[in-house]
């Protein structure tokens, strides 16, 4: 935890002055575990303390296998970020057979979590109530889900810049529906609040128990998903979705 803290922190620094959007992209993965990290402890998920010397001795590491497990992952991801689903879905496969003990194979679980949602039906929005704006998915040319929470210090940062995309994209067609489970004790207040003094002007609805998050694959946060034509299209970190996707998708 202190180790991918200290990383967040770095890499946080580094997107100030204008990081490249792979950069951008390690950020939100990182976020996603250190919110999932949080969560877990916040319920009391972490679990008793195991003596060290009841741990069996680690394996020795064959560098050669990891180098190639990890470029096989690089190029799994970077066709998953082009939206080239079944060749991500043909390296990931290539990964688990030829190094499934890897740290790669491991980190690409990521990824396999978010693959296996897309294609799936969307079904209907499942929500308790609207803070804003009530939508629903068939409006527009794509929908975009954001999901968060208001104690969250990632969504803090990221969802406020999605009212700058649907400040942009709103005309073209583009429906954004942010999505809260209300988590932590947070009340309708706070919600609100949060809304007002981001100045956020795009539907924001109270998720109705787990049902969005679980069928959208959400385990981290802050998570997005695009829902086309009744399909999920997309589903990753929202600090990961471009102009160019967003024009593909509305276009």
């Amino acid at each position: 935890m202190k180790k991918t803290l200290a990383t967040l922190t770095l890499l946080s620094v580094v997107a100030g002055c204008g990081a490249d959007p792979a950069t951008q992209a390690r950020i939100g993965e990182l976020e996603q575990r250190l919110s999932a990290a949080e969560e877990k402890l916040a319920k009391g998920g972490a679990g008793p303390a195991v003596n060290p010397a009841a741990r069996p001795p680690a394996e020795p590491i064959d560098q050669e296998a990891e180098k190639a497990a990890a470029q096989i992952l690089k190029d799994a991801n970077t066709a998953f970020e082009e939206m080239r689903f079944d060749e991500t879905r043909e390296k990931l496969a290539e990964l688990n057979e030829k190094f499934p003990t890897t740290r790669a194979a491991r980190a690409a679980k990521r990824i396999e979590d978010e693959l296996e949602v897309i294609g799936k039906d969307a079904g209907s929005l499942e929500v308790d109530m609207w803070y804003q704006g009530e939508t629903s998915m068939a409006d527009g040319d794509a929908t975009l889900l954001v999901f968060w929470e208001v104690w969250c210090p990632h969504c803090k940062r990221e969802v406020p810049k999605v009212e700058a995309t649907y400040t942009k994209y709103k005309g073209a067609g583009l429906n954004i529906v942010g999505l809260t489970k209300q988590t932590r004790d947070v009340t309708e207040d706070q919600v609100k609040e949060f809304i007002a003094s981001n100045n956020i002007t795009y539907p924001i609805a109270k998720e109705a128990g787990q049902a969005m998050s679980t069928r959208f694959g959400v385990k981290g946060i802050p998570a997005a998903a695009v829902v086309k034509d009744g399909k999920v299209v997309w589903r990753g970190h929202p600090a990961r979705i471009t102009d160019q996707m967003i024009e593909g998708w509305v276009n």
